[in-house]
C-alpha cells in the first residue's frame, strides 16, 4: 500500500539500523539480509521468517522480467524494511516515523517500507512483496501511475504461489487454501451478490477523490481484480502490459483511456461477465467469448453443439422480441474427474450445484448485438434450460449457450451437448 508522503524524503538517517542497538531493547530487533533487502524484525526466528529475503529476491527477478528491466540496473539498489510484531518497539527504537499514518498492513516510501505482522504466513509474505513492488516502481520505473493501477499492479505481482522453496508471482489463485487471509476474490463475489459490483470505470477512478485506499480491504480487492482481468484476458493483455512503461507520465489516465477507446463497450461487458463469474482458478482462455452476431432462425430450426469445457458460446441465431422459442437438448459429457469421471446430461447432476443450479445444466442467455457500456449484459442473467424449455424473448439479440460449471473447473470437462432451436 502506497500513499504519497513527501516529508519522508528527509528521514534517511533514521533508517541506518545496527543490529543489537535498539533503544527499546538491545536484543529485541534483528536483521535479515539478502542482496537487495535488509529486513529488521522483532519476530522470533523460524524457517518462514528467515526465508523472506530469499523469496523477495526470487520475486525481484520476476519483476525485472515483467517490467523489462535489466537486472544490472539493480546492482546498487537496496531496500530497508521493518516487519513489526510490536509497533511500539519499533516506534521506541526510532524506526517508525511519527509522520506515517496509521495502518494495519503495510506502508512504503521510496526504498523503505513497514509491515505489521499477520496471522497468515502467506499474507505476511504477500504484503512484503506488495510493498516491494511499490518501491521498485517508484525508484526504478520512476512512477506509480494512477492510484488504482499502483495498487492493482502491486497486488498482481505480490499474489504468488510457493512450491517448495520456489516462489512464483503473478498467479491467479487456484483455491482459497492457497491464499489464507488474502480475500480479494471474496470482496468481488460478495459485492456482486449484494448488487454492489463496481464498473471498471469506477475502479479506474479509485483514489482520485483524495480519499486514501488503505483504510479498508475492498478497494484492494477491486484494484487486484481489474489488474488481474486486464493482465490475463487474451483480448486486453498486450495493451495492459504496455502501461507500465508509462507510469512516470503525467497523462497516464489519458493514455489508459486511449488504449481501450476502440472497444470500450466490449471491455465493459467482458468485465461484467468476469465479475459475475469470478472464482478461484478462473480460466481466462476457456471463458473468453467469441462475440458472433446471429442471423434469423431458419424455418426448419437449427441444431448447434455446446462444448462442455468453455464458457458462453454464440449459437449464431438471432432471436426476435415478442417471439417464443423452444430449446431441446441431448447428449452426455464429462463435468468433473474425481476417482471416476462425472457424466452429465443437459439437466445437470444434482449431487453438486454451482451458482444454485445443478452442475452440468444447460444455460441460455440473450445478448444484445450492440451492448451499452451502462446496461447489464444479458450474459450475466442466464436462463436455466435443462433438457427442454420454451421461453418468450423480451429483447432482440443473439442466443448464447453454456454448460453450468465454475470458470475454475472447465479444464477437466469433455464432450458436447446438442441443442435443437425451433419455434413452437
Amino acid at each position: 500500500m502506497h500513499r504519497t508522503l513527501p516529508v519522508l524524503v528527509a528521514l534517511g538517517a533514521a533508517f541506518v539500523i545496527v543490529a543489537g542497538t535498539s533503544a527499546a531493547d538491545d536484543t529485541a530487533l534483528r536483521e535479515l539480509r539478502s542482496r537487495h533487502l535488509t529486513l529488521t524484525t522483532d519476530l522470533p526466528a523460524d524457517d518462514e521468517v528467515e526465508s523472506l529475503p530469499e523469496h523477495f529476491e526470487q520475486a525481484l527477478e520476476q519483476w525485472c522480467a515483467y517490467f523489462g528491466v535489466e537486472p544490472a540496473r539493480l546492482d546498487d539498489w537496496h531496500l530497508r524494511g521493518c516487519l513489526m510484531h510490536s509497533v511500539d518497539r519499533f516506534r521506541a527504537a526510532g524506526l517508525l516515523p511519527a509522520e506515517l499514518p496509521e495502518f494495519t498492513t503495510g506502508y512504503s516510501w521510496q526504498q523503505r517500507f513497514w509491515l505489521c505482522d499477520q496471522t497468515s504466513e502467506y499474507y505476511r509474505r504477500h504484503l512484503l512483496l506488495h510493498e516491494g513492488v511499490h518501491c521498485f516502481m517508484q525508484t526504478i520505473l520512476g512512477g506509480l501511475g494512477t492510484p488504482w493501477y499502483a495498487e492493482g499492479i502491486a497486488e498482481l505481482l505480490a499474489t504468488h504461489r510457493l512450491d517448495g522453496d520456489r516462489l512464483t508471482v503473478n498467479v491467479f489463485p487456484g483455491s482459497r487454501d492457497e491464499v489464507p487471509q488474502w480475500g480479494r476474490i471474496e470482496v468481488v463475489q460478495q459485492a456482486f451478490a449484494g448488487r454492489r459490483a463496481m464498473t471498471l470505470a469506477r475502479v479506474f477512478a479509485l483514489g482520485r477523490d483524495g480519499r486514501p485506499l488503505h483504510s479498508q480491504l475492498d478497494p484492494y480487492g477491486w484494484c487486484w481484480a481489474a489488474a488481474a482481468f486486464l493482465e490475463h484476458h487474451p483480448r486486453y493483455r498486450e495493451r495492459f502490459r504496455a502501461l507500465h512503461s508509462q507510469v512516470d507520465r503525467g497523462d497516464f489516465e489519458v493514455l489508459l483511456e486511449k488504449l481501450f477507446a476502440d472497444d470500450r463497450a466490449q471491455l465493459a461487458e467482458d468485465w461484467q461477465i468476469f465479475v459475475a463469474n469470478i472464482d478461484y482458478g478462473y480460466d481466462f482462455e476457456r471463458m473468453e467469448i467469441d462475440f458472433v452476431a446471429g442471423e434469423p432462425l431458419p424455418d426448419g430450426g437449427r441444431s448447434v453443439e455446446v462444448a462442455a469445457d468453455r464458457g458462453w458460446q454464440s449459437t449464431g441465431v438471432a432471436l426476435q422480441p415478442g417471439r417464443t422459442y423452444r430449446l431441446a437438448a441431448s447428449g452426455r459429457y464429462t463435468v468433473a474427474r474425481e476417482a471416476e469421471p462425472w457424466i452429465s446430461e443437459p439437466a445437470g447432476v444434482t449431487i453438486e450445484y454451482h451458482d444454485g443450479r445443478p452442475l452440468g445444466m444447460l444455460l441460455a442467455a440473450v445478448r444484445a448485438d450492440d451492448p451499452s457500456t451502462q446496461a447489464p449484459s444479458g450474459l450475466i442473467q442466464p436462463l436455466a434450460i435443462g433438457l427442454e424449455r420454451t421461453f418468450r424473448v423480451e429483447r432482440a439479440g443473439t442466443l448464447y449457450l453454456r454448460i453450468n460449471d465454475s470458470p475454475g473447473r472447465l479444464s477437466d470437462n469433455e464432450g458436447v451437448a446438442r441443442v435443437e432451436i425451433s419455434t413452437p
